[in-house]
């Protein structure tokens, strides 16, 4: 059949799947707006209040869902406003299709109104990107982008079409959904040497990240850590990844447990799963696990001796790699290597509560109440964030969203709209601070429009926290332009945007609120959650140091 470009766009997204596009409408993507239009009955589209908010909002759609997630935007700024959400998505491997409308052919080049070059910008961010300028070129090219963002280590492609292609017809023949495609790089010799090593170890840790997650690897994980006798550490990004370990010492690096971080420091072997060794993981990566040796285990192979120098790799998707070493891992008695970092994990130090004052890690208990397994966490970036991740439970894998890699402030709330878009029936709790939720609070009238129930809980302390909790440690207490001190009523904002608000400064008041917060079903609810401005995220290695110079209280 013969169709013009902008029912192009529609059939192919059709095609994969699609159900839900993000995005905010302008002039040259017109066109593709009005196949929208007449397609509604096919395709939702949620109208955000910002580009990135869209961005943000695909990407979290992406995390919780797994599929790939679909973001629009016009020529010029609006496919600039695109940039930080692209960004994001990329540094955390999150599948993702932006598709932006250009000016016409005719006008490229010739700094037309809102001409921009779209590709070059977010070419370093992305997987890789398109630029279509031939109506006979573009199906074909939307599948590719969807196959390209879905296969091996996930990320963001982006197509740029022009505006005559949106509006130009050709024939149109219609294909199977592109499905992701997994290039492992490991035979069976290869699994058995790696099954040697961690057979024949004493102390071995497995350090696992966002990669189980990306591959839905979360079942075999739990048989690997089960048939080895494992103990387990995570990063950011792998946050309740793992569902049944024989000893979980949780969250790794920067300000990771005490007990994880010397476990990776005295363990014989390092198995690392889906992890990149980041500067948050590796605090000082000459220093990392020297008395181990390390398997690597990566769908990238440019991930493979990047940071830390492996001993042994295997490179495929992770799930893959998993299901292959299970029948040559021993069941080994370990006890005593786990009664070791049992002891260590009864020694790490905690924070207790105070009457009368909310501790962050209240918060994080509370909201987690409510959840359940069957929530979702969505986090900013900054203490909270190190909070939520040091004190969540009982989630389940695809539930804890996070900005790791590029570490986003203003993430939390888009992505908290399309994790919610995805999943209506499920409570979908924001954790931010008043810094960050300033950043993107305008996305407010974005979940009253659209009935979303996202519950924001602000942690307020009026200052930019971790910027200031360096500047305390490190800066002589000097707190340049970290004191924020705004007058901003988040009950009457809440309100004024047509959702609902509380204040809270007790566990008393918050439990409260939080009971009251999960029973609205029909507009976001803002709970500001005030704590002490000089609150620090502990332990913390500083940037460069190892355990040996772990700060774990102040």
């Amino acid at each position: 059949m013969k169709i013009n470009g902008s029912q192009i766009v529609i059939e192919v997204l059709a095609e994969q799947g699609i159900d839900t596009v993000f995005g905010y409408p302008g002039g040259a993507i017109l066109n593709i707006y009005d196949a929208l239009y007449k397609n509604s009955d096919r395709i939702r589209h949620i109208t955000t209040a910002h580009e990135q908010g869209a961005a943000h909002a695909a990407d979290g759609y992406a995390r919780a869902t797994g599929k790939t997630g679909v973001v629009f935007a016009t020529s010029g700024p609006g496919a600039t406003n695109l940039v930080t959400g692209i960004a994001t998505a990329f540094m955390d491997s999150v599948p993702l299709v932006a598709i932006t409308a250009n000016v016409a052919s005719d006008l490229i080049g010739l700094d037309s109104f809102q001409e921009v070059y779209i590709a070059g910008i977010t070419m370093p961010i992305t997987k890789h990107n398109f630029v279509v300028r031939k109506v006979e070129e573009l199906a074909d090219t939307l599948r590719e982008a969807f196959r390209i963002a879905c296969s091996d280590r996930p990320g963001p492609v982006l197509v740029d079409i022009t505006k005559d292609v949106t509006a130009a017809e050709c024939e149109f023949t219609s294909a199977p959904k592109v499905e992701p495609v997994k290039h492992d790089r490991f035979d069976g010799e290869d699994i058995k040497k790696a099954a040697q090593m961690i057979n024949a170890s004493e102390r071995p840790v497995v350090l696992y990240g966002g990669g189980v997650v990306s591959s839905g690897a979360s079942a075999e994980l739990s048989a690997f850590l089960q048939q080895g006798s494992l103990p387990c550490t995570n990063t950011l990004m792998g946050t309740a990844a793992c569902q049944n370990a024989p000893l979980d010492l949780k969250l790794l690096g920067h300000h990771g447990f005490r007990s994880a971080n010397m476990a990776v420091a005295e363990a014989d072997l390092v198995i690392a799963v889906g992890t990149r060794f980041s500067d948050r993981v590796a605090t000082n990566k000459k220093k990392f696990a020297t008395k181990a040796k390390v398997i690597h285990i990566d769908i990238d192979s440019a991930e493979i001796n990047k940071n830390v120098t492996s001993s042994y790799s295997l490179v495929g998707d992770v799930a893959h790699v998993l299901r292959a070493l299970l029948p040559h891992i021993d069941k080994k008695d370990r006890s005593q290597w786990l009664a070791h970092l049992k002891k260590l994990q009864s020694e790490d130090i905690y924070p207790q509560h105070k009457e009368g004052i909310l501790q962050p890690f209240e918060v994080i208990n509370a909201v987690c109440d409510r959840l359940g397994k069957d929530g979702i966490m969505v986090t900013d970036v900054g203490q909270h964030q190190m909070w939520a991740a040091q004190y969540c439970k009982n989630l389940s894998p695809r539930s804890f969203l996070s900005s790791g890699g590029l570490g986003t402030m203003g993430f939390a709330y888009g992505a908290s709209i399309g994790a919610k878009a995805a999943f209506p029936q499920r409570v979908v709790a924001d954790i931010t601070s008043d810094g960050c939720f300033h950043m993107n609070l305008n996305e407010l009238c974005t979940a009253v429009t659209y009935k979303l129930p996202v519950i924001s809980v602000v942690l307020n302390n009026n200052v930019l926290g971790m910027v200031r909790q360096w500047q305390t440690l490190f800066y002589g207490k000097r707190y340049s332009c970290t004191t924020l001190d705004r007058k901003t009523d988040y009950v009457k904002l809440a309100e004024a945007f047509g959702g609902v608000g509380f204040k809270c400064s007790t566990l008393e008041e918050l439990n409260a609120a939080l009971d009251k917060a999960v029973k609205v079903t029909d507009k976001p609810v803002v709970i500001e959650a005030v704590i002490d401005r000089d609150e620090m995220v502990f332990p913390m290695i500083p940037a460069g140091k190892t355990i040996d110079d772990i700060v774990t209280m102040h």
